[in-house]
């Protein structure tokens, strides 16, 4: 899903953005501070976000709190459940970075049908074309 998501901001049609497409565990402050905007991606495991992406929020929370400019983020999740318990953590602690939602999240239940790669691709593409017309 993800890899569709970078597709979709790489698109040709797009005016180019700068990307960094990391693993959470690879993520740190200093990219949250270079960022413009976020794209998250995480499976659902037990009906949460990922222990990676958990420790990311909790490696950088204190280092970036009242130094981060409010950015906008969506989320993709390949969930085993329904996703609602990823999406309602991830959406708490998003509030205090400060993240604002700019879209609606993606959440493939099993394996990503081609409807749910297309709608990262084109995920990809809006976040990139608000991002260099400065909508968000």
């Amino acid at each position: 899903m993800i890899n569709a998501v970078v597709d979709g901001v790489k698109d040709p049609e797009v005016d180019p953005v700068e990307l960094r497409c990391l693993r959470a565990q690879d993520a740190n402050a200093d990219d949250l501070l270079w960022a413009h905007g976020l794209i998250l991606g995480t499976p659902e495991n037990f009906g949460y976000m990922s222990g990676a992406m958990k420790d990311f929020f909790d490696r950088t929370f204190y280092e970036v709190e009242g130094k981060l400019n409010p950015l906008p983020y969506a989320l993709v999740i390949g969930a085993g459940n329904d996703g609602s318990g990823a999406i309602r953590a991830i959406k708490r602690i998003a509030n205090g970075y400060p993240f604002n939602e700019v879209q609606e999240p993606i959440v493939s239940t099993g394996s990503p049908s081609d409807e749910h790669l297309t709608q990262c691709r084109e995920l990809g593409m809006a976040f990139a074309a608000g991002l260099g017309l400065g909508i968000f």
